[in-house]
């Protein structure tokens, strides 16, 4: 996946033939072309989401070149423009640069040096229109943020999560750590007509040991020493509500016990008291297969098979990396507005790390890179593509390989076969690699 990149040229001169034959040349080249014979013309048809740019002779009967720019500055400040002009008029060119012209061309010119600033200002044009865009998309969706995407993925979980909201199903979420499974369980939650109750959420593997059941269940006053009064568990704290068990896979085999007659018979028996009857929908969730973990012993069958009414899978974000740049771009204008700042505008670094990066955090490790780009402290250069793009093209080369061959090893534990396959190299050819890197496995094998 990457950022649709605009292809449009607005050719305007009034030199009859010089304009058909250089929109001829751009429409060979792939560009979509309209060709204008005059200023005033172009201007009736532009428009400040026009996606592309202006090339535009400098001196013309009627508005000439500058004061075309001039009023395209008016209609769109970000609109790139390209000067065209004679030898005898490089002064007035020069001016149009300090004026906010993109750049200029001297006519004759080689059309490779029209098309190199042309990839460049159309570069730029994707950076300023999907900056655009994703702001226009993030102020939009409001508290639906999380939910954000337009994967195939995002919307099936969207149609879910409508589809359930009021069912009176219990629900186990599966998803990798950090993909958003508590902001799945609160939209089921704040979906349905349990939304005026209490939504209690417990983090499983959190729980303090010798002290899980009495959070869970509570217990009554003088139920064992030191209870001197009645607690109440989160169980019939959700009462009437929905009671959201995070990574209940960790939870211990004697609580997943006392949880299956709560599924069962929707009762809560606190320590030392007598059962009650309890109103709640569950919602739970796992980061692992708890399928597996039944096959090893871990987690109750019969547990499992009461759960497991209504699966619901939330992807992370590798798989649906369309969805990345609009949940960076809000979680960015969150982190700069909490600050006072206003949000910088994504550069073409930021967003290749974006595209490039496999974010095994998901959403949580998003967030947080969101956070240092709005710090200040990240600006994509500590990634392949750097961010002023120093050098020769071979130091740029070398340094996206040695960050590749760092993040792999990284993945894999500095399992050398698996780096090799990961990237598909021979294992003779991968160790030269690293050595020329100074990349050694054993680092990765020890700090994993």
């Amino acid at each position: 996946m990457d950022f649709a990149r605009p292809l449009s040229i607005a050719l305007v001169d009034d030199d009859d033939d010089f304009r058909l034959a250089l929109a001829e040349r751009l429409g060979l080249e792939g560009y979509d072309v309209s060709a204008f014979a005059s200023a005033e013309t172009a201007l009736r048809a532009l428009d400040a989401g026009f996606p592309g740019v202006v090339v535009t002779d400098l001196r013309m009967p009627g508005l000439d070149g500058r004061q075309l720019l001039n009023r395209l500055q008016e209609l769109d400040d970000d609109l790139p423009v390209l000067m065209i002009t004679g030898h005898g008029d490089v002064d007035d060119a020069v001016a149009a640069l300090r004026q906010g012209a993109y750049d200029f061309v001297t006519k004759p010119f080689a059309f490779e040096r029209l098309q190199d600033s042309l990839t460049r200002a159309l570069e730029k044009r994707a950076l300023v229109l999907d900056n655009r865009r994703l702001a226009a998309m993030a102020t939009e969706a409001g508290s639906e943020v999380p939910l954000l995407g337009s994967s195939p993925a995002m919307a099936r979980l969207r149609a879910s999560i409508a589809q359930l909201a009021d069912a009176r199903l219990d629900v186990l979420i599966e998803g990798e750590t950090g993909v958003g499974k508590e902001v799945v369980a609160r939209a089921l939650h704040n979906g349905g007509r349990r939304r005026i109750h209490p939504f209690v959420a417990v983090n499983c593997g959190a729980l303090p040991e010798g002290l899980i059941e009495t959070e869970m269940f509570g217990h009554e006053a003088g139920a064992f020493p030191g209870a001197l009064r009645r607690r109440i568990g989160y169980i019939e704290e959700s009462h009437r509500g929905s009671l959201f068990l995070d990574e209940i896979e960790s939870m211990p085999p004697a609580v997943q016990v006392k949880l299956l007659r709560v599924i069962e018979e929707r009762e809560v028996q606190p320590i030392g008291g007598r059962s009650r009857s309890v109103d709640l929908r569950i919602l739970a969730s796992s980061k692992i297969d708890l399928e597996a973990a039944v096959e090893a012993g871990t987690f109750r069958r019969d547990l499992f098979y009461r759960l497991n009414v209504v699966r619901m899978r939330v992807s992370p974000l590798r798989e649906r990396r369309e969805d990345i740049p609009l949940l960076f771009t809000h979680f960015l204008r969150r982190a700069a507005g909490r600050d006072g700042r206003t949000p910088t505008p994504l550069t073409t670094a930021v967003r290749r790390r974006l595209l490039e990066h496999d974010w095994p955090g998901n959403v949580r490790e998003l967030i947080n890179y969101a956070e240092q780009v709005a710090a200040g402290l990240a600006d994509g250069s500590d990634t392949p593509a750097e961010a002023d793009e120093a050098g020769s093209l071979a130091d740029r080369m070398a340094r996206y390989e040695k960050q590749l061959l760092d993040e792999t090893l990284e993945r894999c534990g500095g399992d050398i076969t698996a780096v090799g396959a990961a990237l598909g190299l021979p294992r003779k050819t991968l160790y030269d690699r690293l050595n020329r890197h100074g990349l050694k496995p054993a680092d990765y094998r020890s700090a994993s």
